[in-house]
């Protein structure tokens, strides 16, 4: 009945190396998003990498004046890795992007920023910052991005530019998200609040309120549940490295839009039936790395599922009908990553119609499974 299918048994024990439609969506870098208002040229001077740091450049200035050691070219004031402990001064007003990251900043002051109605981007990322002045962005008119990543932030600061697109604060001392903390900020497109150590209880009725998130990431925080009042707007949420123990039914009722859902690295045990018949437009899900025992049900009929990692749970049996629908006019795209690898189920003995709306045998990861 299955003519091709005896070579899936062969298969189940190829581990997938590495399809790119596979991997989570990651956030690149600090001046990945220079492109957007800068050419070619300027393009040059960006910084590449916000994990690495700054890049030290031969000293330029296009300006009348440059802060003390900064370097100041194209409309980029590049800061970063002088030991400073406070804002500089005499920060060019057209400045567009504004580089503090890796120094000894405490404290964000009243008129830091003054007159800076260009600016775009900055970053004040792995600083000492525990305090930022209510009325600090008060003058930044235009600005989009903001990473305030690793430093020692108790709460997510108050009155931020409405015009603000990108928000990180991952890193930080976190525990509590106020009610209307985000208001007013109806062009945020994105926020990385992960590692941060806040508990479900932290975020307060409304925190998100007007907010129409595509992306939203809380990760290696004390999440013990899926939170209940997220942005429906979300087509992304990543939860990894939390310690939620199960997916309730009405845990994931106002997410339909969700195209990428990350839940590996819990303690998942179980998943409710049903849970999953609400992200019809769903495309890669992640559970690895869960204590679950059997492939949730509801995955076949998630039309447009494409990626389910499966990987490093107790899964001991795959049913024939755990991925793939039962007439093939239902589902609207084919599987092109399946990982199963490090679950005590025997390969040989899952059916190889198991497998029946999948692109190809790469496409499936089996490995063997060790105590």
């Amino acid at each position: 009945m299955w003519p091709h299918y005896p070579l899936l048994l062969w298969l189940c024990a190829v581990r997938l190396l590495s399809p790119s439609s596979a991997l989570p969506f990651e956030q690149r870098g600090f001046w990945d998003f220079a492109m957007d208002s800068l050419d070619k040229g300027e393009m040059m001077t960006m910084i590449r990498d916000e994990e690495e740091g700054s890049t030290p450049t031969e000293p330029t200035s296009d300006f009348a004046t440059c802060p003390f050691g900064c370097q100041c070219h194209l409309r980029v004031v590049q800061c970063s890795d002088l030991g400073l402990t406070e804002v500089p001064q005499n920060i060019p007003l057209d400045t567009k992007f504004l580089d503090l990251q890796n120094n000894r900043i405490q404290e964000i002051k009243e008129n830091d920023f003054k007159g800076l109605t260009n600016l775009y981007a900055l970053s004040l990322r792995n600083n000492l910052i525990q305090k930022v002045h209510p009325k600090a962005f008060l003058p930044l008119k235009h600005m989009q991005k903001l990473y305030f990543s690793k430093n020692l932030l108790p709460t997510v600061p108050k009155n931020l530019p409405p015009s603000l697109v990108e928000l990180r604060i991952h890193e930080n001392r976190i525990k509590k998200v106020a009610a209307g903390a985000f208001s007013g900020l109806g062009s945020m497109n994105c926020i990385e609040m992960g590692a941060n150590p806040i508990h479900n209880s932290g975020f307060e009725p409304g925190a998100f309120k007007g907010l129409k998130l595509n992306y939203l990431r809380i990760s290696e925080a004390k999440l013990t549940g899926v939170p209940k009042d997220l942005p429906d707007s979300l087509q992304e949420l990543h939860l990894d490295h939390n310690e939620i123990q199960a997916v309730e039914l009405e845990d994931l009722s106002r997410y339909k839009n969700l195209i990428r859902l990350g839940l590996g690295f819990n303690h998942i045990r179980n998943i409710e039936n049903g849970s999953l018949d609400y992200l019809p437009r769903l495309r890669e899900l992640h559970l690895d790395n869960n204590r679950l025992t059997r492939v949730p049900t509801g995955l076949p009929d998630l039309k447009y599922l494409q990626v389910v990692y499966l990987h490093s749970n107790n899964i001991d049996q795959v049913g024939v009908n755990d991925f793939c629908p039962r007439g093939f006019g239902m589902k609207r795209v084919f599987y092109n990553g399946i990982s199963l690898f490090s679950n005590p189920v025997n390969y040989w003995e899952v059916q190889p119609a198991t497998f029946r709306c999948v692109t190809d045998r790469l496409a499936i990861q089996f490995g063997n499974y060790k105590k």
